[in-house]
């Protein structure tokens, strides 16, 4: 009990608290447009950063001082000043000559509780044409309604529902070619990977939360092949149950991923399917439920 005592208490002065400490919903802002970030400072001192694209990452390098935080992190050495002050984050982005600005506020808890009930399944999809849903780029758009399924005849634009959405039960059945890679975002932040790449790690793998959770379970390849997820999400904690077996077990989402459309993690957002990766992803069958009121 004395040995165990001791380690905690080390680690407790080994990292001594900071206003930098937890989880925190980021936006960068360029001369020529926004987009989002996360970072988490955790108990050991370690931070993690999300950057705009690809998987979460560890700083290469973390400095505290007082109100003063800097992070270097990613292949390009991407710096971030930041200064904490009345519970909120700002400061730039560094990114060779480019200058950016960076505000946070700390993300939130999203501690619900499952509803009692939900409504009975509504589809998202018709099936006949893209009512409900808009692409990010028309210009660039590939998606159509063929025999009841929603198909990206090539590589182009996102797709997105016009609705958006809190906590829910989504069914959706997808078939995905090998090499194809996709990605179903949750709120618009959470990207649950559909791809058969080649032998990808467990983080970045079918069904996972990209670069954040692993599926617990090994599943078969099935390139080409109809496949389903159902996924429930309340609050930040996620089930995802692929083909009749649970691979996500009421797991929490730390942040959002690469790829999302806000960090505004509080609020509802949409669904939204990749398009730009590659070509000849298909899906079918998209429903669902949401608490009953």
């Amino acid at each position: 009990m004395r040995t165990s005592l001791a380690l905690i208490f080390a680690a407790t002065v080994l990292h001594a608290a900071t206003p930098f400490d937890g989880r925190w919903d980021m936006t960068i802002t360029t001369p020529k447009e926004n987009y989002p970030g996360w970072m988490e400072l955790n108990t050991s001192g370690d931070v993690r950063v999300q950057p705009r694209t690809g998987s979460v990452v560890r700083a290469n390098s973390v400095k505290v001082d007082g109100a003063h935080l800097q992070v270097v992190f990613g292949r390009g050495n991407i710096t971030w000043d930041l200064t904490a002050e009345h519970g909120k984050l700002h400061g730039t982005q560094k990114r060779g000559d480019e200058v950016a600005q960076i505000e946070g506020v700390r993300a939130p808890a999203l501690d619900r509780k499952p509803p009692a009930a939900w409504s009975s399944p509504t589809p998202l999809f018709n099936g006949k044409n893209l009512d409900g849903w808009e692409p990010s780029d028309p210009s660039i758009n590939h998606w159509v309604a063929q025999d009841g399924i929603l198909v990206n005849l090539e590589h182009g634009a996102n797709l997105r529902t016009t609705r958006k959405f809190e906590d829910f039960k989504l069914h959706i059945e997808l078939n995905c070619p090998d090499d194809g890679n996709s990605g179903i975002y949750l709120r618009g932040r959470y990207e649950v990977q559909v791809a058969y790449e080649k032998e990808p790690d467990q983080f970045h793998s079918m069904a996972a939360i990209y670069g954040f959770l692993a599926p617990s379970i090994e599943m078969p390849r099935k390139p080409g092949q109809w496949e389903s997820f159902d996924i429930t999400l309340v609050g930040r904690r996620i089930t995802l149950v692929r083909d009749g077996t649970t691979l996500l077990d009421n797991q929490e989402i730390p942040g959002i991923t690469g790829g999302a459309l806000d960090s505004h993690e509080a609020e509802p957002g949409v669904f939204y399917i990749q398009g730009d990766h590659t070509g000849g992803m298909k899906y079918r069958n998209i429903t669902i439920s949401v608490p009953k009121r």
